[in-house]
């Protein structure tokens, strides 16, 4: 008996010993914990982080769009703005986020990292919109019951006006330096060297894609119609409080969260290598040239970083990596010992610094093309809505206002992530194995295919619209009999395309941004929409300015019953369709960069050599 005791007693703790030492298995990809020390794989990251970053995502989305959603009747209502006004103040206000996006994505990559750029710019985001509600409350809706589309409010002082302006521009600071950050945080919680780690990184952005939907989704619904009815301030205060619940929340999961190290200014990175190679660019090189510098970079479980291979192209920056005299410096200490020579670094560089720079140089081509679909997918929030308050939007004596219409798009969102990764995704994968299923870029391809039969979809419908409506109306709201149904087509479309376009982009520059550029590879996701904004308005400017002569009101005047909308959708269309053909250039010229850990044995074409 006790024999037995003792023997069951050595197996249990041998399965623990067993359990215990499993959960000590190290990540592969060098990452951190919260105090500096290797991550343990049972005990970081994983989902268990991963669900509480994208429920973070989605009640930042809410709040975000709680806000902006009605920006321009708030300015026009409460402010007493007139429609002119508002709207180039709600358009430079949208672009003023997206340009904080890089100033969160330097901070993040170079000084603070993912985690503290978070909880910093969500602080000011929360701060913003407590003081945008107080104030909202205390002076700003006065008389009470005003700002609803009967009561205008009455003047505001400059104080009073300060205030508010000072609120939404913290909230645009916060909301932008967020924004590329957490999604670039919340893929650093699964590591992508490890198979099944891998699978769900991809899978993530998908997720914090639908996230980011859903939020918006009940800001459009909910919160946009109490807003709509003049009650500012009880919307204003949801927001706050969706706010506060994603920071608290966020804060919850810092035990269990990865880190990666910022790497420092990457400007000096960068013009470095270009120093370096405009000294040497009367040194000739051998075309099977593979004496070029790199350095070991330590062990990848202390969180050595990944060293990135040499690859053809760009060959005047090779140089820059080519060891010749006097790029190297010998230092005395205080004991007059003699230590290793140094590389000079505005002489010398490592061929992993040569390929950040090579690697930035093919992203851009990528990222232009993406702005011209931004543009098609900016017209949701603009000539669509004006689309829709021409057709007939009564059903059964109750009003569907136009902007809800969106509502499909995220539907749709939602609805093909959900094909994509269940259905789509696994046929393909058993099709073609190499690679395995669709390829980033291909999916972004698609993507721009997509939009193009969006746009030939809505232009269709407002061909049709027009054969229906009064040209001499007054008022053009319902002038038309064709139900507002019949956009559903374009925006389920739309919401497919984004699927393709903005989760593979967003996996697309993830996965391709060097190590020390990652958030800013999620930052040009934002700058492509902001570009698609001044685009789009740019755009519209010169067609007016074209197609208004003599007598005609031009495609988009404001009866739109008198103009020709259905081209201005035809020529989106044509412009994407010869984007696409400019995308699929780029994409064939791209090459996707190859990152290798110090320790391990590259079987690459042999262009680095460890010095």
């Amino acid at each position: 008996m006790m024999m037995e005791c003792f023997k069951l007693f050595r197996e249990n703790k041998d399965g623990e010993g067993k359990i215990k030492k499993e959960e000590e298995v190290l990540t592969r990809d060098g990452a951190v914990d919260r105090h500096g020390q290797p991550a343990v794989r049972g005990k970081t990251g994983t989902w268990v982080a991963g669900v509480l970053i994208l429920v973070n995502q989605g009640l930042a989305t809410l709040a975000f769009f709680g806000v902006g959603v009605n920006l321009v009747l708030f300015l026009t209502r409460v402010m007493g703005q007139d429609n002119a006004s508002a709207a180039n103040n709600v358009s430079k206000w949208t672009g003023t986020v997206y340009i904080f996006s890089l100033l969160g994505a330097f901070l993040s990559d170079s000084y603070w990292g993912r985690y503290k750029t978070c909880a910093a710019f969500q602080a000011i985001f929360v701060l913003g919109l407590a003081a945008l509600s107080l104030s909202s409350y205390i002076f700003l809706l006065k008389p009470r019951g005003c700002g609803d589309e009967q009561t205008q409010c009455g003047p505001h002082s400059t104080f009073e006006t300060a205030v508010f302006y000072l609120s939404i521009f913290m909230i645009a600071l916060g909301n932008g330096g967020y924004q590329p950050t957490i999604a670039t945080f919340g893929a650093d919680q699964f590591d992508e060297e490890d198979p099944k780690e891998g699978s769900s990184k991809v899978s993530f952005f998908s997720y914090f894609y639908l996230a980011l939907n859903l939020g918006s989704l009940f800001s459009n619904t909910v919160l946009g119609y109490f807003e709509d009815e003049g009650r500012w301030a009880l919307g204003f205060w949801a927001s706050t409080a969706s706010a506060a619940l994603a920071l608290v929340l966020f804060l919850c999961g810092t035990p269990r969260y990865r880190h990666f190290r910022p790497q420092g200014n990457p400007l000096s990175r960068f013009c470095r290598v270009l120093v370096s190679a405009t000294r040497k660019c009367r040194i000739k090189m051998d075309p099977s040239e593979e004496d070029l510098f790199e350095v070991d970079g330590g062990d990848c479980s202390a969180g050595g970083e990944r060293r990135i291979l040499h690859t053809r192209g760009f060959k005047f920056l090779d140089k820059a990596a080519i060891i010749t005299p006097g790029d190297f410096i010998q230092e005395d200490n205080n004991n007059k010992k003699l230590e290793p020579p140094r590389n000079n670094p505005w002489r010398l560089c490592t061929v992993t610094q040569v390929e950040e720079v090579k690697c930035i140089l093919r992203l851009l081509p990528i990222w232009l093309c993406t702005i011209l679909y931004s543009v098609v997918f900016t017209q949701m929030a603009s000539l669509f809505v004006e689309q829709g308050a021409a057709m007939r939007a009564t059903v059964g004596g109750f009003h569907i206002p136009p902007a809800s219409m969106s509502s499909f798009d995220i539907l749709s969102v939602a609805a093909f992530i959900f094909i994509y990764r269940r259905v789509l995704d696994p046929v393909v994968a058993r099709v073609r194995t190499k690679p395995r299923g669709l390829t980033q870029l291909q999916r972004m391809g698609i993507g721009l295919i997509v939009a193009v039969l969006a746009m030939i979809a809505a232009g269709a419908v407002e061909h049709f619209r027009l054969k229906s409506a009064d040209k001499n109306c007054s008022s053009c709201e319902g002038s038309s009999s064709l139900s507002i149904f019949w956009q559903v087509p374009q925006y389920v479309l739309i919401g497919a395309s984004e699927v393709f376009m903005y989760v593979g982009q967003l996996e697309f520059f993830n996965g391709q941004a060097p190590e020390g550029l990652k958030s800013f590879g999620s930052a040009l996701c934002m700058t492509s929409i902001s570009l698609g904004n001044y685009v789009s308005s740019l755009l519209v400017t010169m067609v007016m300015k074209f197609s208004a002569r003599d007598d005609m009101p031009g495609w988009i005047p404001r009866n739109l019953n008198r103009g020709h909308l259905d081209r201005f959708y035809f020529l989106l269309a044509a412009l994407t369709a010869a984007d696409f053909v400019f995308y699929l250039l780029c994409a064939k010229w791209y090459q996707y960069i190859e990152f290798v850990r110090p320790s391990s044995k590259s079987d690459g074409d042999g262009d680095g050599n460890n010095v």
